[in-house]
């Protein structure tokens, strides 16, 4: 049986009969590490940051690596160094970020939900800026940095009514999304922030979604952005950025999402047309930027044969691997060292007590017990959704670079899991 590599995610690729992550043998993890282990490519990381950097050349931007996606400290590092701020939507967040030496006045607070206790530890940081997400959020803002003879500087979120033609669950552009503030209700927004002694407006921002595959989408966005930008400032309130979000897809099953340079292209001549070319941009990647970089790694345990199907168990599983149960979303898999055999259709399940609990539907694959296989795209919001359901540790993770390997993230134990827990009257456990 013949596997192909997969296109546009060079640094995953067969060489004879092995699977390498750049210059690592992906068996040679495995075997040192166990599974299930998430791999990335910090060359993958970097060659999708440079084509938003390509489509971006001469212009005043500033690129916010989206750390939902993957929160890894190791990952967040690679982006730091790289100059990138962050978008980010909690306190524990933040933390991360400046612990893996990012920048506080690189950070924007995005979210619907923000606490005034979270509020304040981004003040006192010197938060870059907070993307506030409703007129309620606006005023307890105002308060808090009141109460701490501060001014927060603030963009406001707009809901724009413009579908991402994307999953439900990831789509946020929409009226009936709770993300944002309705397109009629941003100008009086805007009016009411330019009187509150607590903020300063220093921008706007909208973000339509995930997994985007088109730029149709982003174009109707831009379009309804620079009318508001155009309203607001015509009754006196400056923007001094203008924030696009992110949500550019990957190629996860034969998708073809417009290349970051080509997309940033279309967008930019928009801008200038309208004469807003030179104005200060930012822009809130994330899934396209570490997605394609990662891959689980996972043991087939069982083969079990059935009436209706046959079915692959693997060792990784709904809490390592979220998105097929939560989304059902594709994901390729491949062998590391791929069998002459003739192959069997499986699906590819895991060990959780779910029936939810499945990997791929319908997979051909020659495989055993024993065999390794890769999951690929997993650096997107797997590790990040990752939970310890049926007791299960979290996977370790490692970060590839040329011929060197990082292990960024130790696999978790059960005393790691049950420290802070107590049993009734006794002392902790851990």
């Amino acid at each position: 049986m013949t596997f192909q590599n997969m296109p546009g995610q060079p640094h995953i690729a067969y060489r004879g009969n092995e699977l390498f992550s750049e210059e690592i043998r992906l068996s040679d993890l495995a075997k040192e590490h166990g599974t299930p282990l998430f791999v990335y490519s910090k060359g993958a990381m970097l060659s999708a940051l440079g084509a938003y950097e390509r489509g971006f050349s001469g212009r005043n931007v500033q690129i916010c690596y989206a750390m939902k996606a993957n929160p890894a400290l190791g990952v967040i590092q690679v982006f730091a160094e790289a100059g990138c701020g962050f978008d980010i939507v909690s306190g524990g967040d933040m933390d991360r970020v400046l612990a893996a030496g990012g920048h506080a006045d690189k950070i924007i607070f995005s979210g619907v939900g923000k606490t005034r206790a979270e509020m304040r530890r981004a003040l006192a940081a010197g938060i870059g800026c907070f993307n506030v997400e409703s007129e309620a959020e606006l005023e307890v803002l105002s308060d808090v940095a009141l109460s701490m003879g501060l001014r927060a500087p603030v963009s406001i979120r707009v809901n724009p009514n413009v579908d991402p033609q994307t999953h439900p669950y990831i789509s946020t552009g929409l009226k009936g999304s709770k993300f944002g503030v309705a397109h009629e209700r941003v100008l009086p927004t805007y009016q009411r922030a330019a009187q509150l002694a607590g903020v300063r407006v220093v921008g706007i921002d909208c973000h339509i979604g995930s997994q985007i595959t088109q730029d149709g989408p982003y174009l109707d966005a831009v379009d309804r952005m620079l009318d508001l930008v155009e309203a607001i400032e015509a009754v006196g309130v400056p923007l001094h950025h203008i924030d696009f979000g992110g949500g550019l897809g990957i190629n996860y099953n034969g998708d073809t999402p417009p290349p970051a340079d080509l997309l940033w292209g279309k967008l930019l001549a928009k801008l200038d047309a309208r004469g807003f070319g030179q104005r200060q941009l930012m822009i809130e990647p994330g899934r396209s930027l570490v997605g394609n970089a990662g891959v689980c790694l996972t043991e087939v345990l069982y083969l079990k044969p059935g009436a209706q199907k046959n079915f692959c168990i693997i060792d990784a599983a709904m809490n390592d691997l979220p998105r097929p149960a939560m989304y059902q979303a594709f994901h390729q898999i491949m062998p590391l060292k791929p069998r002459a055999d003739a192959p069997d259709t499986y699906d590819v399940v895991g060990p959780v007590c779910e029936s939810g609990d499945w990997i791929g539907h319908e997979r051909d694959l020659a495989v055993q017990p024993g065999d390794l296989l890769a999951v690929l795209s997993a650096g997107a919001y797997c590790m990040s959704m990752a939970s310890n359901y049926n007791s299960r540790g979290r996977a370790a993770e490692i970060l590839v670079e040329g011929s060197q390997v990082h292990l960024i993230r130790q696999r978790e134990t059960i005393a790691d899991q049950m420290h802070g827990e107590s049993l009734v009257g006794r002392k902790r456990a851990g």
